[in-house]
């Protein structure tokens, strides 16, 4: 019986507890500090729409890396020279600008990709996913030209780490003398750097330009909504507030009960029109 009763007891050994990590509540806008965190918001940027519209070809008959990894092997992808060829003939052909972007997709010329889709949005201005794809394309561009800055700024560093020191410093109210290779690299990088956030100011713009559009193009309440929150964010992102600002209010006229609604009603406030 004693034996019995032991062998229980070795049976019933306590469950193990499991232990449920608490879990942290987070804004879920966007970009809550953005200035700080601009070269991952535009790189998150780029793969929400760019992936999301981009990479798996979502939009007017798209194929995409999604298509390819299922099997395509890449055949299915329109080259470059036919839907040239069929725009060529047909300049009013909105297929074929629709295959000439996918074509400069898959080759990875984003700028030439951003040229055809501008020519079918300029054809079907109201084709939302052609729109949403050029946004993406657009904030992959902001993206890109981001990382050029950064990369002329850290090559400045190295290359000549005394010239931003030594042009800042005086002596009896007279600069420091930088000595000439350092001032002829300081100059270059200067010049790439500029070039660099000039492109990615004008990429970004263009993003939010094209999310005006898609709002405006919006086939319902529920896709005009979430179109002005995501202007919205697109134009705080590049410190354009008063776009941001009109953005939100439509977004919270349309939308007043959204689960999003308390969080922008608190970006307003930061913005100062709360």
């Amino acid at each position: 019986m004693a034996r019995a009763d032991r062998r229980r007891a070795q049976r019933a050994k306590p469950a193990p507890v499991t232990r449920r990590s608490d879990v942290v509540v987070e804004d879920t806008m966007f970009f809550p500090r953005l200035r700080r965190h601009a070269k991952w918001v535009f790189v998150f940027l780029a793969l929400v729409f760019g992936l999301g519209f981009v990479g798996f070809g979502v939009g007017a008959g798209g194929v995409g890396f999604g298509d390819i990894l299922k099997g395509g092997g890449g055949s299915g992808v329109p080259s470059i020279s036919s839907a040239q060829k069929r725009i060529d003939e047909n300049p009013k052909d909105a297929q074929a600008f629709r295959d000439l972007a996918t074509a400069y997709e898959a080759k990875g010329d984003t700028a030439s990709a951003i040229t055809a889709l501008e020519s079918l949005t300029q054809l079907r201005p109201r084709n939302v996913d052609a729109l949403r794809e050029l946004s993406g394309l657009y904030l992959r561009q902001a993206s890109d030209a981001q990382q050029r800055a950064q990369d002329a700024q850290l090559r400045a560093d190295y290359l000549a780490p005394g010239a931003a020191v030594l042009g800042s410093l005086t002596l009896k109210r007279q600069p420091l003398a930088v000595d000439p290779i350092n001032a002829a690299v300081s100059a270059q990088v200067s010049q790439a750097t500029n070039q660099a956030v000039s492109e990615e100011q004008s990429a970004a713009q263009s993003a939010v330009s094209t999310y005006k559009k898609i709002a405006a193009a919006a086939a319902n309440k529920g896709d005009k909504a979430q179109a002005e929150l995501n202007l919205g964010q697109i134009a705080q992102q590049i410190g354009d507030t008063t776009t941001a600002i009109a953005a939100y209010k439509k977004f919270l006229k349309l939308a007043p009960t959204d689960p999003t609604a308390p969080d922008v009603k608190r970006l307003l406030k930061q913005l100062g029109a709360g």
